[in-house]
């Protein structure tokens, strides 16, 4: 007497519900990973001259962490971003500024103009450097002194090529 044919699933349909089911988790863990970043990512527009060597020296000596921030993975060449949302913004290679009658610091030999325009959030640019610096602050989350002393060291990658001066270094230049 001949056997009963018993069904059987096809290799074939074995094969491609595998491949289906493997393709699905990679497809899965691919988009976990593709939100993650992108949730995580900073987007900020480049500088003009953000190319320049001398931003590529400030880049990679950017600090994990500003005023007890932790850094944040940014978009744009020459850039940097700390907070979480981001309260500490780096740009390099914006314009060097001209002389000024706003107030400019000097911390760790790094000048800084500070342009309380948009208080609170306050631009600080390097003053004498070029390509220059400009790092904006949300001071209502962190202290922007705290942030150039954290930042001047990166910040000095760039060759000073001059420095702010006082109406009274000019007087007393004017004298001698």
């Amino acid at each position: 007497m001949p056997r009963p044919l018993q069904p059987r699933t096809p290799l074939v349909a074995r094969t491609s519900r595998t491949a289906r089911a493997g393709a699905l988790a990679l497809a899965l863990a691919a988009g976990a990973a593709l939100l993650t970043g992108c949730a995580r990512a900073v987007s900020l527009e480049p500088a003009d001259d953000a190319a320049d060597v001398a931003c590529a020296d400030v880049a990679v000596r950017l600090p994990d962490a500003v005023a007890g921030l932790a850094e944040r993975e940014t978009d744009a060449q020459g850039t940097g971003a700390w907070g979480d949302p981001a309260a500490v913004l780096l740009r390099c290679g914006v314009p060097a500024p001209g002389p000024t009658e706003l107030e400019c610091v000097s911390y760790d030999g790094v000048d800084w103009i500070i342009d309380p325009a948009d208080a609170p959030n306050y631009r600080f640019t390097t003053y004498g450097r070029t390509p220059a610096v400009e790092v904006i602050v949300d001071s209502e989350q962190v202290s922007g002194t705290t942030v150039i002393a954290d930042l001047s060291t990166a910040v000095s990658a760039v060759p000073a090529d001059g420095a702010c001066t006082s109406p009274d270094d000019v007087t007393d230049a004017l004298d001698d």
